[in-house]
């Protein structure tokens, strides 16, 4: 992000994004929590959904004084694109760094897509959707996965299978 030209929203929203790596790191599931609006989506790297603060601050408290016990979380702000006055949508990648290790592990590295809402306390989580990043590029049509792609659909479509 060009710092030149943060607007006060902007600033905001980057210090949203630094609390939610401290609270995490500081293991704090209550400042954890408090980062969400009551009504919040969280959907994890693995496909699960939590909804509401309390059920984020609950499942993180488990996860803190459990298996992420000591964990650090790590990463950057990508970029910011305002919807409109009152809504934007973040984009981060973040890793969670165990006590045990001095580096991250480039399999654990995850993007974040934030739905950020302004709230009469300020700047809160709407949503949130964490993924690997495990980038796996497209395939050419000439290239050998979509020739078999096209010979499967061809033979399917003589044989009267899949959707019809």
């Amino acid at each position: 992000m060009d710092t030149a030209t943060l607007t006060t929203d902007d600033i905001q929203i980057k210090n949203l994004f630094q609390e939610f790596m401290q609270a995490w790191t500081d293991n704090d599931a209550h400042a954890f929590g408090a980062l969400f609006t009551d009504d919040s989506d969280y959907v994890s790297y693995d496909g699960t959904r939590a909804r509401g603060r309390r059920e984020h601050q609950h499942n993180h408290d488990l996860l803190f004084r459990g298996v992420l016990a000591g964990s650090a979380l790590v990463g950057d702000l990508e970029s910011i694109r305002y919807l409109t006055a009152d809504v934007a949508v973040v984009h981060g990648t973040a890793s969670v760094l165990m006590p045990w290790r001095s580096k991250l592990p480039k399999r654990r590295l995850s993007r974040q897509t934030i739905v950020l809402v302004r709230t009469p306390g300020g700047w809160k989580i709407s949503a949130i959707h964490n993924g690997r990043v495990r980038p796996v590029g497209v395939p050419a049509p000439d290239a050998f996965p979509s020739k078999m792609s096209q010979l499967m659909s061809r033979a399917a479509r003589r044989l009267g299978l899949g959707r019809r």
